[in-house]
């Protein structure tokens, strides 16, 4: 099977448009987003007061994060089918009320049996988030686009994390712990009530100009497509070599970064010593790393694809191979390095190197999946992400209670993210075709 040349897709393409309304859907999904990550960050925020008040340890926390992680990854299978069956909108909404919901719960709670219950739900609730988004995306961008909208998007794992220590330190030293919970639960809900207000697809957008509809439906994109569309069923996408390239490669990535999102806190206050208050700022910084690397990855694919250099698919795939090896080989030097700027400076590489593959592995699935599946197909790899990935906190926390160290964690889950650059480089080759009749 040969890939589409460069020349002839851009050929395809009009002259890019002065109309950028498009732009405006990836600040719904970067808010959402931020929404999303700051009711998965306020466990680490909250965790050493939890401990402290609760007498929880290292590896309930751990505990915690896996249970979110195995929930959130089995409910992407029904997700996605369920955002490409009824809708992203539909779907999206009610998701995004029901993972608040959830959130607040956690602040009201006492016993470990009730934390984990309410993890639970959560992960639930926050499934359909990233599938949906990555639906729209290819409905309302050409794919040469769809790198840097998912870029914007996908920061918002990283704009959260970013932002919550500062502003939930505050809430934390100011009301306690519980209320980093009721808030953020709180700011969801209204959210959702916008969201219903305002979105549009974009065949049903008021808002968009007869010119930026040709550009975006020029690449097949400008609607939203849906199950009754396609003639490939959802079960036989697990027969395809690009799809299980893709859940392996998310595996390895998901398995470190479930570490930073859960522990980068902790150890910054065991191994440093730096205080609640310097938790905030510190806290922060690697984070913005992360930002740039989902941004600037999506940037780089996109000038790739401009310059004739390389195909959408081959653009994503080459720089996640070289992201992944960098990322492994930074994480493994973490713990062996001593000093706050120096250990802030690799974080910071790091979560760079890492989102600028998950930036790209989430674009990737409208390029791999006809535009009828790309959201079954994003949630089946993030399904692979966060199943396999899901034990990876717990395994973490078990180390490190063990052991006394860090180090071992960080190597092993270098070694792992390393393994992403072989699963999406040798065996996500081609895109799925539908079938001819």
């Amino acid at each position: 099977m040969s890939t589409p040349s460069v020349p002839s897709q851009k050929q395809s393409l009009p002259l890019e448009t002065k109309k950028n309304f498009r732009w405006t859907v990836v600040i719904w999904l970067l808010i959402g987003g931020i929404i999303n990550y700051l009711d998965r960050a306020n466990l680490s925020i909250a965790a050493p007061e939890m401990m402290k008040e609760l007498g929880l340890t290292k590896t309930d926390i751990g505990l915690l994060g896996t249970v979110f992680s195995w929930s959130y990854a089995l409910m992407q299978l029904p997700s996605g089918w369920l955002i490409d069956r009824f809708g992203a909108k539909k779907v999206y909404s009610i998701a995004v009320i029901w993972w608040s919901i959830a959130t607040f719960m956690t602040g009201a709670v006492n016993k470990m049996s009730s934390f984990i219950a309410s993890r639970l739900l959560l992960g639930v609730g926050e499934a359909p988030c990233f599938p949906t988004a990555a639906k729209i995306t290819a409905s309302w961008f050409p794919k040469k686009e769809r790198g840097l909208a998912t870029g914007f998007w996908d920061s918002s794992s990283k704009w959260g994390p970013a932002i919550a220590p500062p502003i939930l330190v505050l809430i934390l030293v100011s009301f306690g712990w519980r209320s980093l919970f009721y808030i953020t639960g709180l700011v969801g809900i209204v959210f959702a009530l916008l969201f219903i207000a305002f979105y549009r697809n974009p065949e049903k957008s008021r808002k968009l100009s007869g010119e930026e509809r040709a550009y975006i439906q020029a690449d097949g994109s400008g609607t939203e497509q849906g199950l009754a569309q396609t003639k490939i069923r959802w079960r036989t996408l697990f027969t395809y070599r690009s799809v299980w390239g893709m859940i392996l490669g998310f595996f390895c990535t998901i398995w470190i970064w479930n570490i930073f999102l859960i522990f980068l806190p902790l150890y910054l206050v065991e191994v440093h010593h730096i205080t609640l208050a310097q938790l905030g700022i510190y806290a922060s910084i690697p984070w913005i790393g992360g930002i740039c690397g989902n941004i600037g990855g999506g940037y780089i694919t996109k000038k790739l694809v401009d310059k004739g250099i390389t195909t959408p698919i081959n653009a994503k795939r080459s720089l996640i191979s070289i992201c992944a090896i960098g990322a492994a080989i930074v994480v493994i030097l973490i713990p062996l390095v001593q000093g706050i700027v120096i250990t802030l400076t690799l974080m910071t590489l790091a979560l760079g190197f890492i989102s600028a593959i998950t930036g790209s592995a989430w674009a990737m699935a409208g390029d791999v999946a006809p535009p009828a599946l790309v959201a079954s197909v994003s949630s089946i790899q993030n399904f692979g992400g966060y199943f396999g990935g899901a034990f990876s906190p717990v395994v973490a926390g078990l180390i490190v209670d063990t052991t006394g160290s860090y180090l071992p964690a960080f190597v092993s889950g270098g070694i792992i993210a390393g393994c992403a650059a072989l699963c999406y480089w040798f065996i996500v080759k081609h895109p799925i075709e539908e079938p001819h009749v």
